[in-house]
């Protein structure tokens, strides 16, 4: 543990009035935080010892207010409700959170939570922090479950309720499917897992029914597909407007180091057709259909357009002109808006990329290994004289780079009998184990039935696995988006026997590059390659001498 590491003992307890209180973070019952939760008090540390605020007076950046459930609390709640037996089962994962929303949290904590829940009236994240999660080799990121709730109930006792719920959810997390496969993957039984769990209040604010952040993002200090001229230790951020980016779906990318050059999309037409268009928001509305087992059982999803009525993309929009087919930053013209984030990183209305720069290069000092962050943003309608722009720093983590090098020529890039080549791609090294290939038929493929192609997948993997065969896998699109018409929607653990994956393209599926990812970061912590064939790069697979191979 680093001297900079905050320490459970160093914590103060739960305080009744949350947001009130002085310290931004707080605990309730014992035992461990949970890595995510050691993550967000080591940030919080961060902040308070080493950034300097005044560098940017218009931003405010802190860690948005939490509190901790730590991981004894889910060890009485196992034991009291006998919960072992079908927690260890091969049960489905709506069998698993039903038999827990059965049962009841340990009534120590109750009163805090209720408390909680009488003060305050704003949306509650309320999110995992395994023993596990986010360890250097093994993240866990984006495996065990996170549920939003709007906390908006007129009455004290339905909100308490909606909180325990979600608790509970987390809780079941542990042993969902993904999580087990997940699992098998590591040399870590799921028995010797435990949960911690995170109360924190949501970033962003209301806009009528809807609930999100203006701005939310992803930055690492390392780039695995530099473009252009830049390069892999200048890093790379995505941003979107609301939640988005970590459950890989559309974003705009960028290299601090160049904040103006534009990505390389072919056309106008291109651009406006892949980048952002939907976002997540929390609803506050009408109360949706009882779903205590569902992730986004609160959450609504909307088109930009939604946002632009709400008056949240002045900062993130430019508008095309189809007369001139040219584009112009800012809103003030008729026109399809594309979120090129272009106020922000050309004119920059708000010093966000310097911002963005120095937070990295901090993180990185501090943990002595590249990093990733997460982050969300909401603005001042009025700055200077209104309040300052608030900056919630979410999440970091270390990156896995690997240090191998293995010379390529352009000769051995071009040769006629590769399967295949990139010049984008994860990973530096060599694998001899390689026997078998799973691929994607490029003639049958069609991305509305990605979900399937994720269930066949699956069965391949686990007789791949139970034979201890390691294999190279072949596909379309971004591996592991949540969104099926971006790529394949698989979790880590049904591909988890794949060392290599190469991610290839079509004219139904032209995606930019996998990067930023819950997913991602698994694929660069357990050391797969992964391979991104452009489709208008100079190399391709060879799928006709695939189609010429014995299945």
């Amino acid at each position: 543990m680093s001297s900079q590491e905050t320490t459970p003992e160093s914590l103060p307890r739960f305080n009744r009035r949350f947001l009130e209180s002085d310290s931004c973070v707080s605990f309730i019952g014992t035992g461990s935080l949970g890595g995510k939760a050691q993550g967000l008090c080591n940030i919080n540390e961060l902040l308070r010892t080493a950034f300097d605020s005044k560098t940017f007076p218009q931003i405010t950046v802190a860690v948005p207010t939490f509190t901790v459930i730590r991981t004894d609390i889910f060890d009485a709640f196992m034991e009291r409700n006998n919960l072992h037996e079908i927690a260890l089962s091969t049960a489905l994962d709506d069998r698993i959170a039903h038999a827990f929303q059965q049962a009841s949290l340990p009534f120590e904590i109750l009163g805090d939570l209720r408390a909680l829940v009488a003060e305050v009236h704003r949306p509650l994240a309320v999110r995992s922090s395994s023993l596990l999660e986010d360890a250097m080799y093994e993240p866990f990121a984006g495996i065990y479950g996170t549920k939003m709730t709007p906390n908006n109930q007129p009455d004290t006792d339905t909100r308490f309720r909606k909180l325990v719920e979600a608790i509970i959810f987390v809780y079941a997390s542990t042993y969902f499917k993904a999580a087990r496969d997940y699992m098998k993957a590591t040399r870590h039984k799921i028995e010797s897992e435990k949960m911690a769990v995170i109360i924190q209040e949501v970033a962003g604010q209301r806009h009528e029914n809807r609930f999100y952040s203006e701005l939310s993002g992803v930055g690492r200090s390392f780039n695995f597909y530099p473009m252009g001229r830049a390069l892999p230790e200048q890093g790379v951020v995505n941003l979107a407007l609301g939640k988005t980016i970590v459950d890989g779906g559309g974003s705009w990318s960028y290299s601090p180091a160049l904040p103006r050059v534009k990505p390389p999309y072919g056309t106008l037409d291109q651009m406006l057709k892949q980048t952002q268009t939907e976002f997540w928001a929390v609803n506050m509305g009408k109360p949706p259909a009882w779903d205590p087992i569902g992730e986004t059982e609160y959450l609504v999803e909307c088109n930009i357009t939604v946002a632009e009525s709400d008056g949240t993309i002045k900062h993130l929009a430019s508008t095309l002109d189809r007369n001139s087919d040219r584009l112009t930053i800012g809103i003030g013209n008729n026109g399809p808006r594309i979120l090129t984030f272009a106020p922000l990183l050309q004119i920059e209305t708000i010093p966000l990329n310097d911002l963005l720069k120095q937070l990295l290069a901090l993180s990185e000092s501090r943990l002595k290994a590249p990093v990733e962050i997460e982050f969300a943003m909401t603005f001042d309608e009025a700055p200077p004289t209104g309040t300052p722009h608030r900056f919630s720093f979410l999440q970091v983590r270390p990156m896995v780079v690997s240090t191998e090098e293995i010379e390529i020529t352009p000769e051995e890039l071009s040769a006629v009998e590769n399967l295949a080549a990139s010049e984008s791609t994860l990973g530096n090294g060599r694998y001899d184990t390689i026997r078998d290939i799973v691929y994607v038929k490029p003639d049958m493929f069609k991305p509305e039935h990605s979900p399937q192609v994720s269930r066949e997948l699956e069965e391949m993997n686990k007789q791949l696995l139970a034979e201890e065969r390691e294999y190279l896998l072949i596909g379309f699109g971004r591996w592991g988006s949540s969104d099926p018409w971006l790529g394949i929607p698989v979790d880590w653990g049904q591909i988890s026997g794949a060392r290599t994956i190469i991610e290839a393209t079509q004219e139904n599926i032209n995606v930019e590059l996998s990067q930023g990812s819950h997913f991602f970061h698994n694929l660069t912590s357990f050391n797969v390659c992964y391979f991104s064939l452009p489709l208008t790069g100079r190399y391709q697979v060879d799928w006709e001498w695939l189609d010429r191979q014995a299945a």
